[in-house]
Parts: structure tokens; sequence; C-alpha cells
């Protein structure tokens, strides 16, 4: 799996799912456009719907429910992690990246454009607050 930098300030949950589909932002917000989904929607911070709609168009399921985070161990081989968490105007915003466990390896794909590398295993700098399990209709009894 490959990182995907976000084209939009608001781009990041596009971003995510391109990265997890291994497709360009491009070719992802395209997708998401077909949904009436626009990076320019700053529900996309607010919001999981549009991402697991998007998920769901690109071929991937989504766990039901945000599940908080507990510690990297826990998480599932794949997850939507929301970071950068807080509130405005008693409206929760977040940060999409994606959490990959694979070939041994762990890291975080964060599409934040201002990043040296979009392949983060700084973990400790990073504050998950929940996560929401992604994977394929096969696998995703075993997420």
């Amino acid at each position: 799996m490959n990182p995907v930098v976000q084209e939009e300030t608001t781009g990041c949950a596009i971003a995510s799912c391109a990265a997890i589909a291994g497709i360009t932002y491009r070719e992802a917000k395209a997708v998401a456009n077909s949904l009436g989904i626009f990076a320019e929607d700053k529900s996309l911070w607010s919001a999981t719907k549009p991402i697991r709609d998007l998920l769901m168009k690109l071929g991937y399921v989504t766990s039901p429910l945000e599940q908080p985070f507990l510690g990297w161990e826990s998480l599932p081989d794949c997850a939507l992690l929301a970071v950068k968490w807080h509130t405005v105007e008693d409206t929760p915003f977040w940060h999409w990246v994606v959490f990959r466990r694979e070939n041994g390896r762990e890291f975080v794909l964060d599409s934040k454009r201002a990043l040296k590398t979009n392949v983060r295993t700084d973990f400790g700098r990073m504050n998950p607050k929940w996560f929401i399990a992604v994977g394929s209709q096969n696998d995703f009894s075993r997420v």
C-alpha cells in the first residue's frame, strides 16, 4: 500500500480511500464526486458516512461502528484512524489517516502534503481517538 497525497485542504478522506484502493487521488475524487462527495465539504472532517460510502463503491467494507483506539497492537491490519480530533462549536473534526500492517511492518499513511514523508512510523507523535476497520468482502469477518 502506498501513500496518496491530498490535493485539497479537506481531501484527507478521499486520499485515504485512494491509498486503500491503490488508485490515484484523481481517480478516487471522480468516484467520490459521482456519489455526491466533494473534498470542499467540511463534513468529510466530521462524519463517517461519506468515507464509508466511498470505500464501499471502491469494493471495501468497513466495521459498522467506530471503535476506541486502545493501542497500536490492537488495530486490525487495515484501519482508518481519526487523528487531530477536536471540536469547533460543538462539532467534532478530525484528520483521516490509514493504518496498515503488512509484510511484518506497521505504518500509517498520512495524506498531508506538508509532511517530509507520508509513510509514518512515529506512532508516539500521533494521537488517534478511534478507528474504523477496513477490509474486503472476503476477509472482513477477520477484521
